[in-house]
């Protein structure tokens, strides 16, 4: 046997989609844009994204994140998260006479607009969701008297409705999507009329990410998931590796958090990050790995994602006056 024949392989499986979705891109274009176009300093209502390094980075251009609207002074620019706000926040910043820009995500629009139609028709709304997380005490802020949380399968059994047959699911949009659908089924039997939202709340960023991780965690030896610990969808997708196959799963925010007695004994590593996870940190991951001798790539495409959005429209509103003063101060300067 040669030496190269009795040295193990060593590769990446690099899963895609992986990062960013057009939620967070958004969300964090955003403030971006609000800094150039405002300057700094510009208010952020919690944490614009679940994702460390971002806050940081933002911090560092002149954002300052807080906790509540009352913490931003009086007249200022506030910046609502991706995650979405309930009714009162916004009412609270009229108060506080704060200029709002809403940077939530469209998809997390969707399922507040949808609680509220179905709570105008007087359903009980079963929110499928973490207890706590800031998407789901927005969600349930839209109609707070209809709506009960359910965390989980296990959840279920102390759910309690007024009418059997008017009772609806929604769920908070980065769910793993095989716990929401056992939550479902479970709810289901208690439930036999209860009836589905529109389409899946679980947003398509969240599956496509997860349908990657499925796919290639049969062949590794571990995963690395690239992403923060209160990132729900990061913290989903080391579960998802785990369910699909790979012995063994970590999620790190940055490569020096990679441990190298995981990579002991590994011929395979999968690679992948959570939607709010700038695709540097990933290729930092890959630099990592490739130093300790893992530098046959492969990356495993499951699905093509296209899907953008727009900036909110009091920011592109504002973008687009500056603008055109710009362009009028050239004119003048011209003639």
């Amino acid at each position: 046997m040669t030496e190269a024949e009795a040295t193990p392989r060593k590769r990446v499986l690099l899963a895609r989609p992986r990062g960013y979705c057009a939620g967070v891109d958004r969300a964090v274009k955003t403030v971006e844009e609000a800094l150039k176009l405002y300057g700094p300093p510009i208010y952020v209502r919690k944490q614009i994204v679940h994702n460390k390094h971002v806050v940081s980075t933002l911090e560092q251009r002149g954002a300052i994140f807080v906790d509540e609207n009352d913490e931003v002074p009086e007249g200022s620019i506030v910046i609502f998260s991706a995650h979405g706000v309930a009714p009162e926040v916004y009412e609270q910043a009229r108060r506080r006479s704060l200029k709002a820009i809403d940077a939530t995500c469209p998809l997390v629009t969707k399922v507040h607009q949808e609680a509220r139609r179905f709570a105008a028709e007087d359903y009980d709304i079963l929110l499928i969701g973490h207890e706590g997380h800031e998407e789901v005490i927005g969600t349930a802020g839209e109609a707070p008297a209809h709506i009960q949380l359910v965390d989980g399968p296990d959840g279920v059994d102390k759910v309690t409705v007024r009418d059997p047959a008017k009772v609806v699911w929604l769920s908070q949009t980065t769910l793993s999507v095989d716990e929401t659908m056992a939550t479902v089924e479970r709810l289901k039997q208690r439930f036999p009329l209860l009836q589905s939202p529109p389409s899946d709340d679980i947003c398509y960023a969240t599956q496509n990410r997860q349908q990657a991780v499925k796919r290639i965690a049969p062949e590794c030896d571990v995963v690395i998931v690239v992403g923060s610990r209160n990132s729900s969808n990061s913290v989903r997708l080391v579960e998802v590796a785990l369910d699909a196959g790979t012995p063994a799963a970590h999620l790190v925010d940055y490569a020096a958090e990679i441990r190298d007695e995981w990579l002991s004994d590994v011929s395979t590593v999968g690679v992948t990050s959570g939607a709010s996870v700038p695709d540097e940190l990933v290729m930092q991951v890959l630099e990592h790995l490739a130093d300790r001798g893992f530098t046959e790539v492969t990356e495993v495409t499951t699905a093509e994602e296209r899907l953008t959005f727009s900036l909110p429209r009091e920011l592109k509103r504002d973008m687009q006056a500056a603008a055109a003063a710009k362009q009028s101060a050239a004119l003048v300067e011209a003639e």
